[in-house]
């Protein structure tokens, strides 16, 4: 049986997709026993600038991870292929509407939808939820970025409960730690194990699975 392919996407920038990728793909590769790949889609190519980094600061064959890049029609094939050989594939979508994320989309198990609490974020993802809806793929949108005591949280939620979309109880906050670790090629599941940001990374990757 393939593994499942879980594509984490999202139009706007500065959503912090690339490090909700690193992050929940390594929590899901320390599991013994379990294979997990990346495949960069998105243009910028952030996530294969963090994993040459993760290469150099951790050896080639200590990455827990495989890593491949795509574009065009070629995602979709290459995220099945990985499927093949994998547990799980994490997928760093491009913006929505471009032939690259439509092809991925379609290989996607589940789409996860980072988006920040604040009402242009939430504005900004609804082109997301509308390319998976027209593909039939069920969506998991997760808070990202959540600054202490956010008082839009609690409305972004219930006006996100107004649509045909699942909202995640488990989130990931505001924290420096999450970009000082991608920094090095890491995740804070390697620099920081015991922190508070480790341990929202390790509830939504249980609550992602759970999804699936």
């Amino acid at each position: 049986m393939p593994g499942k392919i879980i594509n984490i996407a999202q139009q706007k920038g500065g959503a912090g997709k690339t490090t909700m990728v690193t992050h929940l793909a390594v929590a899901w590769a320390q599991k013994r026993g379990r294979s997990v790949a990346v495949l960069d889609v998105d243009p910028q190519g952030s996530l294969g600038v963090w994993y040459e980094a993760r290469e150099h600061y951790l050896g080639e064959e200590n990455t827990n991870l495989t890593f491949r890049r795509a574009n065009g029609a070629r995602a979709m094939a290459e995220a099945q292929a990985l499927a093949k050989e994998h547990d799980l594939v994490v997928v760093d979508m491009p913006p929505h509407g471009t032939t690259s994320a439509n092809a991925a989309i379609r290989a996607a198990d589940l789409v996860v939808a980072p988006v920040q609490p604040t009402p242009l974020d939430f504005w900004a993802t609804m082109p997301t939820l509308e390319v998976a809806a027209a593909e039939k793929k069920p969506v998991l949108l997760v808070l990202n970025r959540v600054p202490p005591r956010a008082l839009l949280t609690a409305t972004m939620i219930t006006r996100l409960g107004q649509y045909k979309v699942r909202v995640a109880k488990s989130y990931l906050g505001n924290r420096v730690a999450y970009a000082e670790s991608i920094g090095g090629g890491r995740t804070v599941l390697e620099t920081k194990p015991s922190s508070v940001a480790a341990d929202e990374v390790r509830q939504l990757a249980a609550e992602v699975l759970r999804r699936l």
